[in-house]
Formats: structure tokens, sequence, C-alpha cells
């Protein structure tokens, strides 16, 4: 372990979990340490790599022996665990997570300061950019639909959160004190979805959010992504989250908006993995559907007419009410298990399936 001495509370604590990223963690530390001052301490969990990450880490580290910062080694538990330790070991005010192929903006501690100076609010959302190292030109920035100001409502809260799907814990900066609210482990083991059970379990700890449009992460894509890799384990996985966060917003007892929103976001998410499943095998994709179907509906607080009753009286916050609309359609179709559905995404999935792999082949060639 590489500890260098810290000051008093720090505001910020800034979690890095790093599992065999030995060509990204520079450039993510980089762009943390570069921003550090006084109130900030940095806390690297190094999952178990197998390459150079935990070299390169401390080796960075080392060379800023002027701040504050810790490198932690653990056998490989996987993102859940080590995120789980890195807010054991935090002392700031506020935790700021960044995934370690991702990059800090400039600009981003500064600008969380000078938010929470102002308005000392429970969370702060924040923008973010999707990032394609490769196709500058395709790299965007996401733009969250909270308004500007201080929002007191739990209501307003979680029906925008819901109604963005952003389910990145990294979108959000919460005080310590609202994940310490949160029966341990915050993050659930082993989960792919971790993020969706415990992010409408934190914001609905929340009394007050601030929307910061600013865009704080650049969000890294590339072919090894986690969620670009489609497994029976990982389709499944939303089954987890699905009733986790169902139930903390049930004994919690959320306005009906909220569950109306709660339950359009989830049919997102099904919908998408159902989708995803048709690139499995046929008895394993048969297999993830039967699964997650019983799950969702389970998991819903209403069903697919009240959803789409809402959507067409203009009651729910949306981004665009007509694919709002298609979507709860597709998840009748697709829980009615529709034939034309069926054959629809059977077909779609081969040719996707298909076109990755001539693209795989051509990098290979390096065509």
């Amino acid at each position: 372990m590489v500890t260098h001495a810290a000051a008093p509370q720090p505001l910020l604590s800034i979690i890095v979990p790093a599992w065999n990223v030995q060509n990204f963690i520079a450039a993510c530390l980089e762009s943390v340490l570069d921003q550090m001052g006084p109130r900030h301490e940095l806390i690297v969990i190094d999952d178990g790599s197998r390459d150079a990450t935990l070299a390169r880490a401390r080796a960075l580290i080392e060379a800023r022996s002027d701040m504050a910062c810790t490198v932690l080694a653990q056998d490989n538990q996987g993102i859940a665990m080590a995120r789980n330790r890195g807010l054991a070991c935090a002392r700031g005010e506020y935790i700021v997570f960044v995934d370690s192929d991702d990059r800090l903006l400039a600009g981003s501690l500064a600008a969380l300061e000078q938010a929470i100076d102002a308005h000392h609010p429970d969370v702060i959302a924040c923008d973010f950019r999707v990032w394609l190292p490769d196709q500058e030109d395709k790299s965007h920035r996401v733009g969250l639909r909270y308004r500007p100001g201080l929002l007191r409502d739990q209501a307003t809260i979680l029906n925008t959160f819901f109604a963005d799907r952003q389910m990145y814990v990294w979108a959000k900066v919460f005080k310590r004190a609202v994940y310490e609210q949160l029966e341990a482990p915050v993050f659930p083991p082993g989960r792919v979805f971790e993020d969706m059970s415990t992010l409408p379990r934190l914001l609905s700890q929340c009394a007050s959010l601030l929307y910061l449009p600013h865009a704080i992460i650049d969000y890294r894509q590339h072919p090894d992504s986690i969620t670009k890799l489609i497994s029976e384990t990982w389709c499944m996985d939303l089954a987890g989250a699905l009733p986790v966060a169902r139930g903390h917003l049930e004994r919690l007892g959320v306005a009906p908006s909220v569950k109306t929103h709660f339950d359009i976001a989830a049919g997102y998410f099904y919908i998408g993995v159902v989708k995803d499943s048709y690139e499995l095998p046929r008895a394993s994709g048969r297999r993830v559907r039967a699964f997650i179907k019983s799950v969702f509906v389970e998991s819903l607080f209403g069903d697919c007419a009240s959803m789409l009753a809402a959507v067409q009286a203009g009651q729910t916050v949306s981004i665009d009410r007509e694919h709002d609309a298609r979507m709860i359609r597709q998840v009748e179709r697709a829980l009615a298990g529709n034939f034309v559905f069926r054959a629809r995404q059977t077909a779609s999935r081969k040719i996707k399936v298909w076109k990755r792999l001539r693209r795989t082949q051509k990098a290979a060639l390096g065509l």
C-alpha cells in the first residue's frame, strides 16, 4: 500500500477502482492528479490486476508526494467490491468516482468545489462526454434533463433520473453521508448492473440535488468495454438489479409518478436486454428471456397499459414521448412472445453479430 500524509477532512474523495488497465491508468490518474489541491484526496483500488496496472499507479502516486493519495491492492473481487472498499477508506465530505479507463475532464474538481460552496447539496448531477478516442469526431456530450438550480422535491429528482436513464455512479457526486445511509455493501458484489440497483436507492435518500451543467467525465468507448460483452450472466444481472431498486422505493412509499417513471425506465432496460439476448446461442437466449420476463413483470409497480396511458397523457418527464410509446408496445410484444417480434430480433441480431465479426477480422488484418 502506498499512502501519503493527508490534510484534515478533504472536501472531495476521488475513488478509482482499477483492474487490468495498464494502457489507460496513467491517463486516468493524471487527469485527476493535475486538478488536485489541498481539499482533495485520491484513493486507487487495484482489484487484483494481472498486468502492470498496480505498478504504474504506484509510480504515479509516488511522484506526487505533496498530495493526499492512497493506492490499495486487493485480490480480484470485481468493481463493486473495489468501490465498496474505496468508500470504506474515504474521508471526504463528497465522493467522486472515476472509472480507470476514463478521464476526469479539466476543471471538474474546481466546478464541483464551487457548486458545493454555494449550495451544499446532497448530490450533484453532472453531464459527461461519450468519448471515442479513435473517432474523436463522433465523441459527444450527454446532458441531463434537470432544470438549473437546487431541487428539493424527491419526485422531481427521481422522475428526471429515470427519464434520463443515465445509470452511471460517476455522473453523480453524493455526500459520503448519503452512502452511509444505505446498508452495506452499498454496491452489490458480482453484478454488472450494480449502478442500476444502487443509484435509485442513493437518490431516494437525497433531500436536495444540484444540476451542474459541466461535463465531468470522458466516458471511454472501446471494444473491450464490459457493456459490449453479451453473455447469459450479463443479461440475467438485470434481474438482480430491478427488485433491489423496486423494493427500496416501495419501502420509502414514493409518489405514484415515481413508480410510473421507474416502470418506464425498467421497460427500456428490459427490452434492451431482450434484444441483446438474441445474440446468445438459442438455448441460452431462451433461458435468459424466460427468466428476466418473470422478474421484470414482478418488479413493475403497474403494467404496460398504465405506462402507455401516462405517456400519452403527457404525465411523464420524457426525452421523446413517441419513442417511449414505441418501447412500451415492444415490451408488450416481447412479453406476449409475438412471433413477428421474435423473427425480427433473430434476423437483426444475426446481422449485427456478422458485422462485428467482419470488423474484428478487418482489424486483425490491419485493413
